[in-house]
This record gives structure tokens, sequence and C-alpha cells, in this order.
């Protein structure tokens, strides 16, 4: 078999290499009804470097495209005739059939593409990088470690036996206070020490530090993967997990396809966190990627933190994975002391304690503490005054150009536009023709200058926003902290502010989020040191909280949401893009499932006009329900209509994403 190409100005005929010819390629298409591989002959001069796992550029319907070779084939089952790939851009097998595999089954679940996963999971190619020297050493194997504090936990060393073993144990952990990083840390050395590789993911880089100095300090080998290195460093890193220099990988959301050899545990660190939930399609989350992989690896899982999401609970009462938690003894042993700032008895003493933003108790506690060491505060939004009023009828002050939410971000500035920047100088109530305002959302900055003056010669520090501590010395401070800012450190007492801004928010996770938020700023908190939190202490979370029983809250979570027919209980979609859209979406959905809507989608933001002056459709969007046991065929009824629209080359797109986690 031959053929002519042209190149340029010239010809040359081409022959197909003499071992499988035929590679089989994952073509960067973002079409879902091209969301298959596609053959191609390979030529004889790239037969030895066309090998599966390497970049490659194909001829596609009249483009160059990026690919990868999947696999080499002696034949094709396509009858007509195939093209010849038409460069190797790398001999580097950068994509594994694990990692291969597991995309495809990430892609299959979220209802997306091949091609979008592996955006995800391998990243741009830096050729520099790439041709390096490396020396292909054998992995140095860390000693087992000791359990450490992983003797609080009745099940602890039971499960680092398993891990050691090689056995698949399958943890939903409810971390006690104290040291988490130390506790990661020994697990993954435990597996490594069983020449098994480990991937740990985190939230962010403030948690990756953490994670890997403890590392670094009971002597385990690892790399570290976070977008802080830059695309030339993190490729670095990236390219000595996969060709097997080290044996753990922590890291940030991304860590999650790390193609670490021999895979014998996955941890996942504040399972809750929305930064682990990727922002590009399909919008797969760290810890159903994780429990994906590490079923399909038969290696162990440690999925986490020191409050428990629903669908950690769900895991855990359908056998997948067992309970990891701390005794009550431990409970009380590591726990602060949560106490309601409004207590019956201190209404008596202060009638005006329910009203007040600082309670007297509040300020009392602080006081006492601040002989001891740092003091947190919790202040759950940003700024100064992060929503104003009119003084005189109580009406939000909104932006006269837009109607955005006006706030102020200083003691002396006026007010301007959240939404636009529209700067309100001589703004008056439209309804009563005040010019005066009055807060309505405190922020962390006007709670550190209220407090700077309540306690005068106290240092006051602030962390949040763009400037977030790491760490603060052991010594009398007031330390604002914006939810997940908190730095580290062992704190004298804590303040939960504002609970009812949290609580408050029209979500579905608004109360289990808030029980996380909390339980974070908790745990830095020294056992038998005071947390008051600043909430109705009739709300079962606020009795959760005060038991410090994060497992019972979450039972209590997902029975609710069972009852109501809400995930984790249920699969459900949400469909969104212009009316029209939507609905040729929906009609090539079963009408076995349950559809919801569509309704109109409300926008934080005026739309701006088009190029010709005219306004963007509307949006809409619609929920598909579908029983838990169904999730699978819900999502590849969504990927074939999506299929379906792109055949027919139908305008508007349309965002699925399936149990979104700002479901309203």
């Amino acid at each position: 078999m031959a053929a002519k190409k042209e190149t340029g100005k010239t010809e040359r005929t081409l022959f197909p290499a003499d071992v499988n010819p035929v590679a089989r390629i994952a073509v960067d298409n973002p079409l879902p009804h091209l969301d298959r591989p596609f053959d191609y002959l390979v030529p004889s001069r790239l037969g030895a470097t066309a090998r599966p796992g390497a970049r490659v550029k194909v001829r596609f319907a009249g483009q160059y495209l990026d690919g990868f070779v999947l696999e080499r084939a002696a034949e094709s089952e396509f009858t007509g005739e195939l093209a010849y790939l038409d460069k190797v851009v790398s001999p580097e097998p950068v994509l594994t059939p694990e990692t291969s595999d597991l995309a495809r089954a990430v892609a299959d679940r979220y209802g997306g593409t091949l091609a979008d996963v592996l955006r995800l999971a391998v990243p741009p190619r830096h050729a520099a990088i790439e041709k390096e020297p490396h020396e292909d050493l054998p992995r140095k194997r860390p000693d087992r470690p000791d359990p450490g504090s992983w003797k609080r936990y009745p099940a602890g060393p039971g499960f680092l036996d398993a891990v050691a073993g090689g056995r698949p144990a399958r943890a939903a952990w409810t971390a006690l206070p104290g040291d988490w990083p130390d506790e990661i840390a020994r697990a993954a050395a435990t597996c490594a020490s069983a020449d098994r590789g480990a991937v740990i993911v985190v939230p962010d880089g403030k948690d990756l530090a953490r994670v890997g100095a403890a590392l670094e300090a009971i002597g385990a080998g690892h790399v570290t993967l976070s977008a802080d290195l830059g695309p030339a460093e993190r490729y670095r890193r990236w390219l000595a997990t996969l060709r097997g220099e080290t044996l753990i990988v922590a890291g940030t959301r991304a860590a999650m396809f790390a193609p670490v050899r021999d895979l014998g545990l996955v941890v996942l660190w504040d399972d809750g966190d929305d930064l682990h939930t990727d922002p590009h399609a399909p919008y797969p989350n760290a810890r159903e990627v994780l429990a994906l992989r590490a079923h399909r690896a038969r290696a162990a899982a440690l999925l986490g933190g020191f409050a428990r999401t629903a669908e950690l609970t769900q895991l855990a009462a359908s056998g997948w994975a067992r309970p990891l938690e701390g005794d009550r003894p431990a409970v009380r042993s590591a726990a602060p002391v949560v106490r309601s700032a409004v207590t019956e008895a201190e209404f008596d003493r202060d009638p005006a304690a329910a009203a007040a933003r600082m309670p007297v108790l509040a300020l009392r506690t602080l006081r006492k503490a601040l002989a001891d060491g740092p003091v947190l505060v919790q202040v759950p939004r940003r700024g100064y005054l992060a929503v104003i009023a009119c003084v005189r009828c109580r009406a939000k002050a909104r932006c006269p150009a837009c109607g955005g939410p006006l706030r102020l971000t200083g003691a002396n500035e006026v007010p301007d536009c959240r939404w636009c920047g529209a700067i309100a100088g001589g703004w008056a109530c439209p309804d009563c023709g005040a010019a005066k305002v009055r807060a309505v959302v405190t922020g962390a900055d006007r709670t550190a200058e209220e407090l700077g003056r309540a306690f005068p010669g106290v240092p006051v520090r602030n962390s949040g926003g763009s400037s977030v501590l790491q760490a603060v010395p052991e010594q009398p401070a007031l330390v604002i902290a914006t939810p997940g800012a908190e730095p580290f450190a062992s704190y004298a007492a804590g303040l939960l502010l504002d609970g009812w801004a949290l609580l408050g928010r029209p979500t579905l996770r608004a109360v289990e989020e808030t029980m996380r938020r909390w339980m974070n700023a908790a745990a830095l908190i020294r056992p038998g040191g005071t947390v008051l939190v600043h909430a109705d202490p009739g709300q079962p979370v606020v009795q959760a909280l005060i038991r410090w029983d994060p497992a019972g809250f979450s039972a209590r979570e997902l029975a609710d949401r069972s009852e109501l027919g809400f995930p984790p209980a249920v699969r459900m979609a949400a469909a969104q893009g212009t009316s029209d859209a939507v609905a040729s979406l929906l009609s090539g959905v079963d009408s076995a499932y349950e559809i919801l809507g569509p309704v109109p989608v409300e926008s934080p933001e005026s739309p701006e006009p088009a190029a010709d002056g005219m306004l963007p459709e509307e949006e809409v969007r619609a929920l598909i329900r579908a029983p838990r046991t169904e999730g699978t065929a819900l999502a590849r009824a969504l990927q074939a209509a999506q299929a379906a629209r792109s055949l027919r080359k139908e305008g508007g797109g349309v965002r699925v994403q399936l149990d979104p986690a700002d479901l309203i």
C-alpha cells in the first residue's frame, strides 16, 4: 500500500509501517458527535516514534489537529481509504493506558467528551523540558513510619495495615482536630513503603505547603503539582511522575489525574471545598474522579476532612467506604469547647445580645483569651460594608446606572457599584429621599476596624482575598479572616461571626457549607479553647457544631435530601443556554426522566450588547432528575442529545453539568 502526499510544492510517496500500521487516534476535536477514536495509517518513517501515548498531528476535516495515539493495530475496521498521520509531535508516551481509560470513564460519567477530559489530564508540552537529561533510577522507597496520631482513631492502625498490604481499604475520614497533614503524610509514606504510588489532592496552595512540609518531615520523597509552579516547572515534575521517578504526588485539583505508577492510595482532603470542582467542561469533581480511579485500580482511598459531605456519607452508606472517625473520648480531648454567643443566661444579662453583631460575651471571651495567644475571628464577607441600605426606610442602596448593589470600601469612601463599578457619590434613596446609608452586610475590613477600636494596642491581622496569610506567630493578636483564608496557628479562642450570612444563602449546600467552614476554623483552636458561634442556637447545624458531630449532621442532611429528591440521593443534571437550544436538547432526552423547568437564569450583571448593538438572548436553565441507579444512563442520554445537536449543526451552545455544586 502506498500513497502520494503533497507537502508544499513537492510530492513524496508514503508507505505504511511494517508492524501495526494502523494508529487509533484520540483527536482534539470539541464536536460531541465526533467523540470517538479515528484510524490513521502510520508512515514507515514514523513507525518507531508513533507509539501509544505519543502526541501527534493529523489532518482532520480540513484542519491540522492535535491528538494522542491510543493504540497501534494490524488492521482497521474502516472499509474506506485511511489517511496518513502527519507528524509525531513528541515520541514521549504522555498518555498512559490508565489515564486514557480513566478519562473516558470520567467523560461518560459527566456527559462530556474525551477531548475535554484529556485537556485537563495531560498538561501542554514543553519541548525543552522533555529534552532535559534524566536517569532511570530505581524509585526510593521510604521506610514505613509509625502510626503517630492515627492511634487516636480506633480503626486508624488497621487502615494503615491494609494500605501497607495493598488491600483496597476505602475510608470516609472524619478527621479529629490536630495535625492532619502529618496523618496524610504517614498514610502516603505507608503506601510508598510497599512500593506503590500515592496521589494526594488538597484544595489550595496553603494546604499543599503544609502537606509538603509534613512529607519532608518524615523523609518521604515526593513531588508537588500546582498552578503556582508555572507551566515549565509543573511539566517537569509531571514528567518525573510519568517516568516513575517518584512514588508520592501531592497537588491541587489537577493532580487527581497525576500519572503515578502502581497506584496504591488516593487521598482527598476537605472534599466539600468547591475548589475541587473543575470550572472547565465537563466539570469533574476531584472526589468523584479519585473514587472512580481507586475503584478501577483496586487502590485504597482516604477521603474526608473535619466536616463530612452528604456525598461522602452516601459512599459510606452504600458500603463502598467505611467510616474512619474518633470515639467520643478522643473528640473531647482534641476539640475545642463550642458555645453559642447568645445563650438564655447571656440574654438575661444583656437583652440586646440577640440583635448585637458583637455581643458582650464575645468581647469578654476575646479579651480573656488574648492573654494566652492569638484569637481567630471568622467573617463571611470580604471588604468594608459589602451591602448598604437607606438609613431611614432600610431599602437596599442600588446603582442608578445598572441597578446593582452599592457598597462602601472604606470609612471615608463614597459608595460604588459591585456590578459596574460606577461611583454613586450623590446617591439618595429613590423611595424616601434620604442621603445617608447604614450597613446591611459588614465585611472583614470593617470588622477589623471595629475590633481595633475595642482592643487598643492589640495587633490586628487581616487574611483574605488577595492577601492570605499562611501562618501567624503564637503571640496575642486579633486575626480577622474570611472562610478558607484562616492562617495556621494554635489559637486561644475563636469567634464565628454573622452565621446568618452563611446560612441564608439560596443554595442547596448552604447549611452543609456553613458547617464545613465553621469546623475548619474551629479545628484551629487549641483543645479545650473556646469557640463562640454567632447564630441561632436552635439551628440543627449549630447544635451539631456544639456537639462536634459532623457525621450525625451529614447523615441528617442526606436523609433530608433523599426525602426531597436532591443529589446525592439522585443524579441531577442542569442544562443552561438559550431557550431554543435547551428545548432542542431536552427533545432528545428520554421522557422517563423528570424535567424541571426551563426557567430564566438570573444574571448578577447587566448583559453587554453585541457588536451589532443587539442584546444577547436571555438564557434559561432546566433540571433533569434521575434515580441514582440510572445516573450513567442519564449521562449517556445527554451525551447523545448533545451529539445529535452537533450533527445537525444547531446554533447556541448548551452547558450541561451533572450534580452541579451551585444547584438551587
